[in-house]
């Protein structure tokens, strides 16, 4: 809403996110281009990008999946070129870098989650807006709290402008420049996730400890691929993601993720099918076939759990279930 997005517009993301991502863009009347995937990343290819743009192209959504950041300089690169704002999904990677920049920082604007399963949370959920730009903040704090404006300063409202709305003695007199919603957070969310930043570097370094010891447990698994982390990104790990070829492993990535639940009592993930499987993205016309390594990707991804409050010893059960359950 704040970068104006709106009925015959079009955004560009990438099919394997959350739905969030593309409801985003479509609740506003737009439509969705999705970019296939990098196979050893699994985030949005750059190279793939610039075919997809066109002139009703308003914004590109890369999301840092599973806790690393997108090929910044070659997305932001093109969106440069062609005037076309970036917005950051970050939700999955709060606290990571790339080349030494914060997730979230580098395009117009960076979201984030504090659902309960993220890398810091507010009490269950939650969410969090940056940007540089003060004309997109302030659409931004309309919009999340009905567009109201009052005299003064307010946390929870824009200023009046009183050369238009001189005052007087009217000191509480309202106006609202559209009609939008309430998006806030509540002020104990927000007190929660102040203490849950001063962790956040300690919470990621554990994710970053735990998924090397799971990658060195894992690594000489016949049929499992491990996850890759770029050259200057600092991956924090909200999923492990490995794919498992059945083909060497000896069990589908259904079959494995049953089994690790009914076996072991373990809760692995997909994360996530391909969007344009979905009955919303069907219907706008997408089908099978059309994004080759993210269908690919998705039927084989499975995710572990991962977590900074993992024991060693919950960490080796993890491997050892998940190495027994290969079938020679």
């Amino acid at each position: 809403m704040a970068l104006e997005v709106k009925p015959g517009d079009r955004i560009i993301t990438t099919p394997i996110t959350w739905i969030a991502t593309a409801a985003a863009g479509v609740t506003l009347g737009a439509e969705v281009d999705f970019v296939d995937i990098d196979p050893l990343t699994y985030n949005l290819d750059p190279a793939q990008l610039e075919a997809t743009l066109t002139p009703r192209t308003k914004a590109i959504l890369p999301v840092h999946l599973y806790g690393q950041c997108c090929d910044m300089d070659a997305i932001l690169s093109i969106a440069q070129r062609h005037g076309v704002p970036v917005v950051e999904d970050a939700c999955h990677a709060v606290g990571g870098e790339y080349k030494g920049r914060k997730a979230g920082s580098m395009g117009a604007t960076g979201c984030f989650s504090f659902h309960e399963q993220k890398n810091i949370s507010t009490l269950g959920e939650g969410g969090m807006v940056v940007t540089n730009d003060a004309s997109v903040f302030e659409r931004i704090a309309l919009y999340r709290s009905h567009c109201t404006r009052v005299y003064g300063r307010s946390t929870k409202y824009c200023s009046l402008d009183e050369s238009r709305f001189p005052m007087g003695q009217r000191f509480w007199w309202q106006d609202f420049d559209d009609c939008g919603y309430n998006f806030r957070m509540t002020d104990i969310q927000g007190a929660v996730v102040v203490v849950q930043l001063r962790k956040l570097d300690a919470f990621n370094q554990r994710r970053i400890e735990n998924a090397a010891y799971l990658s060195s447990g894992l690594q000489d698994v016949p049929g499992i691929t491990l996850p890759t982390v770029s050259s200057g990104c600092k991956h924090v790990f909200h999923l492990f993601p490995i794919q498992i070829h059945a083909e060497k492993f000896g069990r589908t990535r259904d079959e494995f993720i049953h089994a690790m639940f009914f076996e072991k009592g373990i809760k692995a993930g997909t994360h996530y099918t391909p969007l344009h499987y979905a009955t919303a993205f069907q219907k706008r016309g997408f089908r099978k076939g059309q994004f080759p390594i993210a269908e690919r990707v998705g039927d084989i991804m499975a995710t572990l759990p991962i977590n900074p409050r993992q024991s060693r010893e919950a960490l080796d059960y993890l491997i050892e279930s998940t190495r027994s359950l290969r079938r020679s």
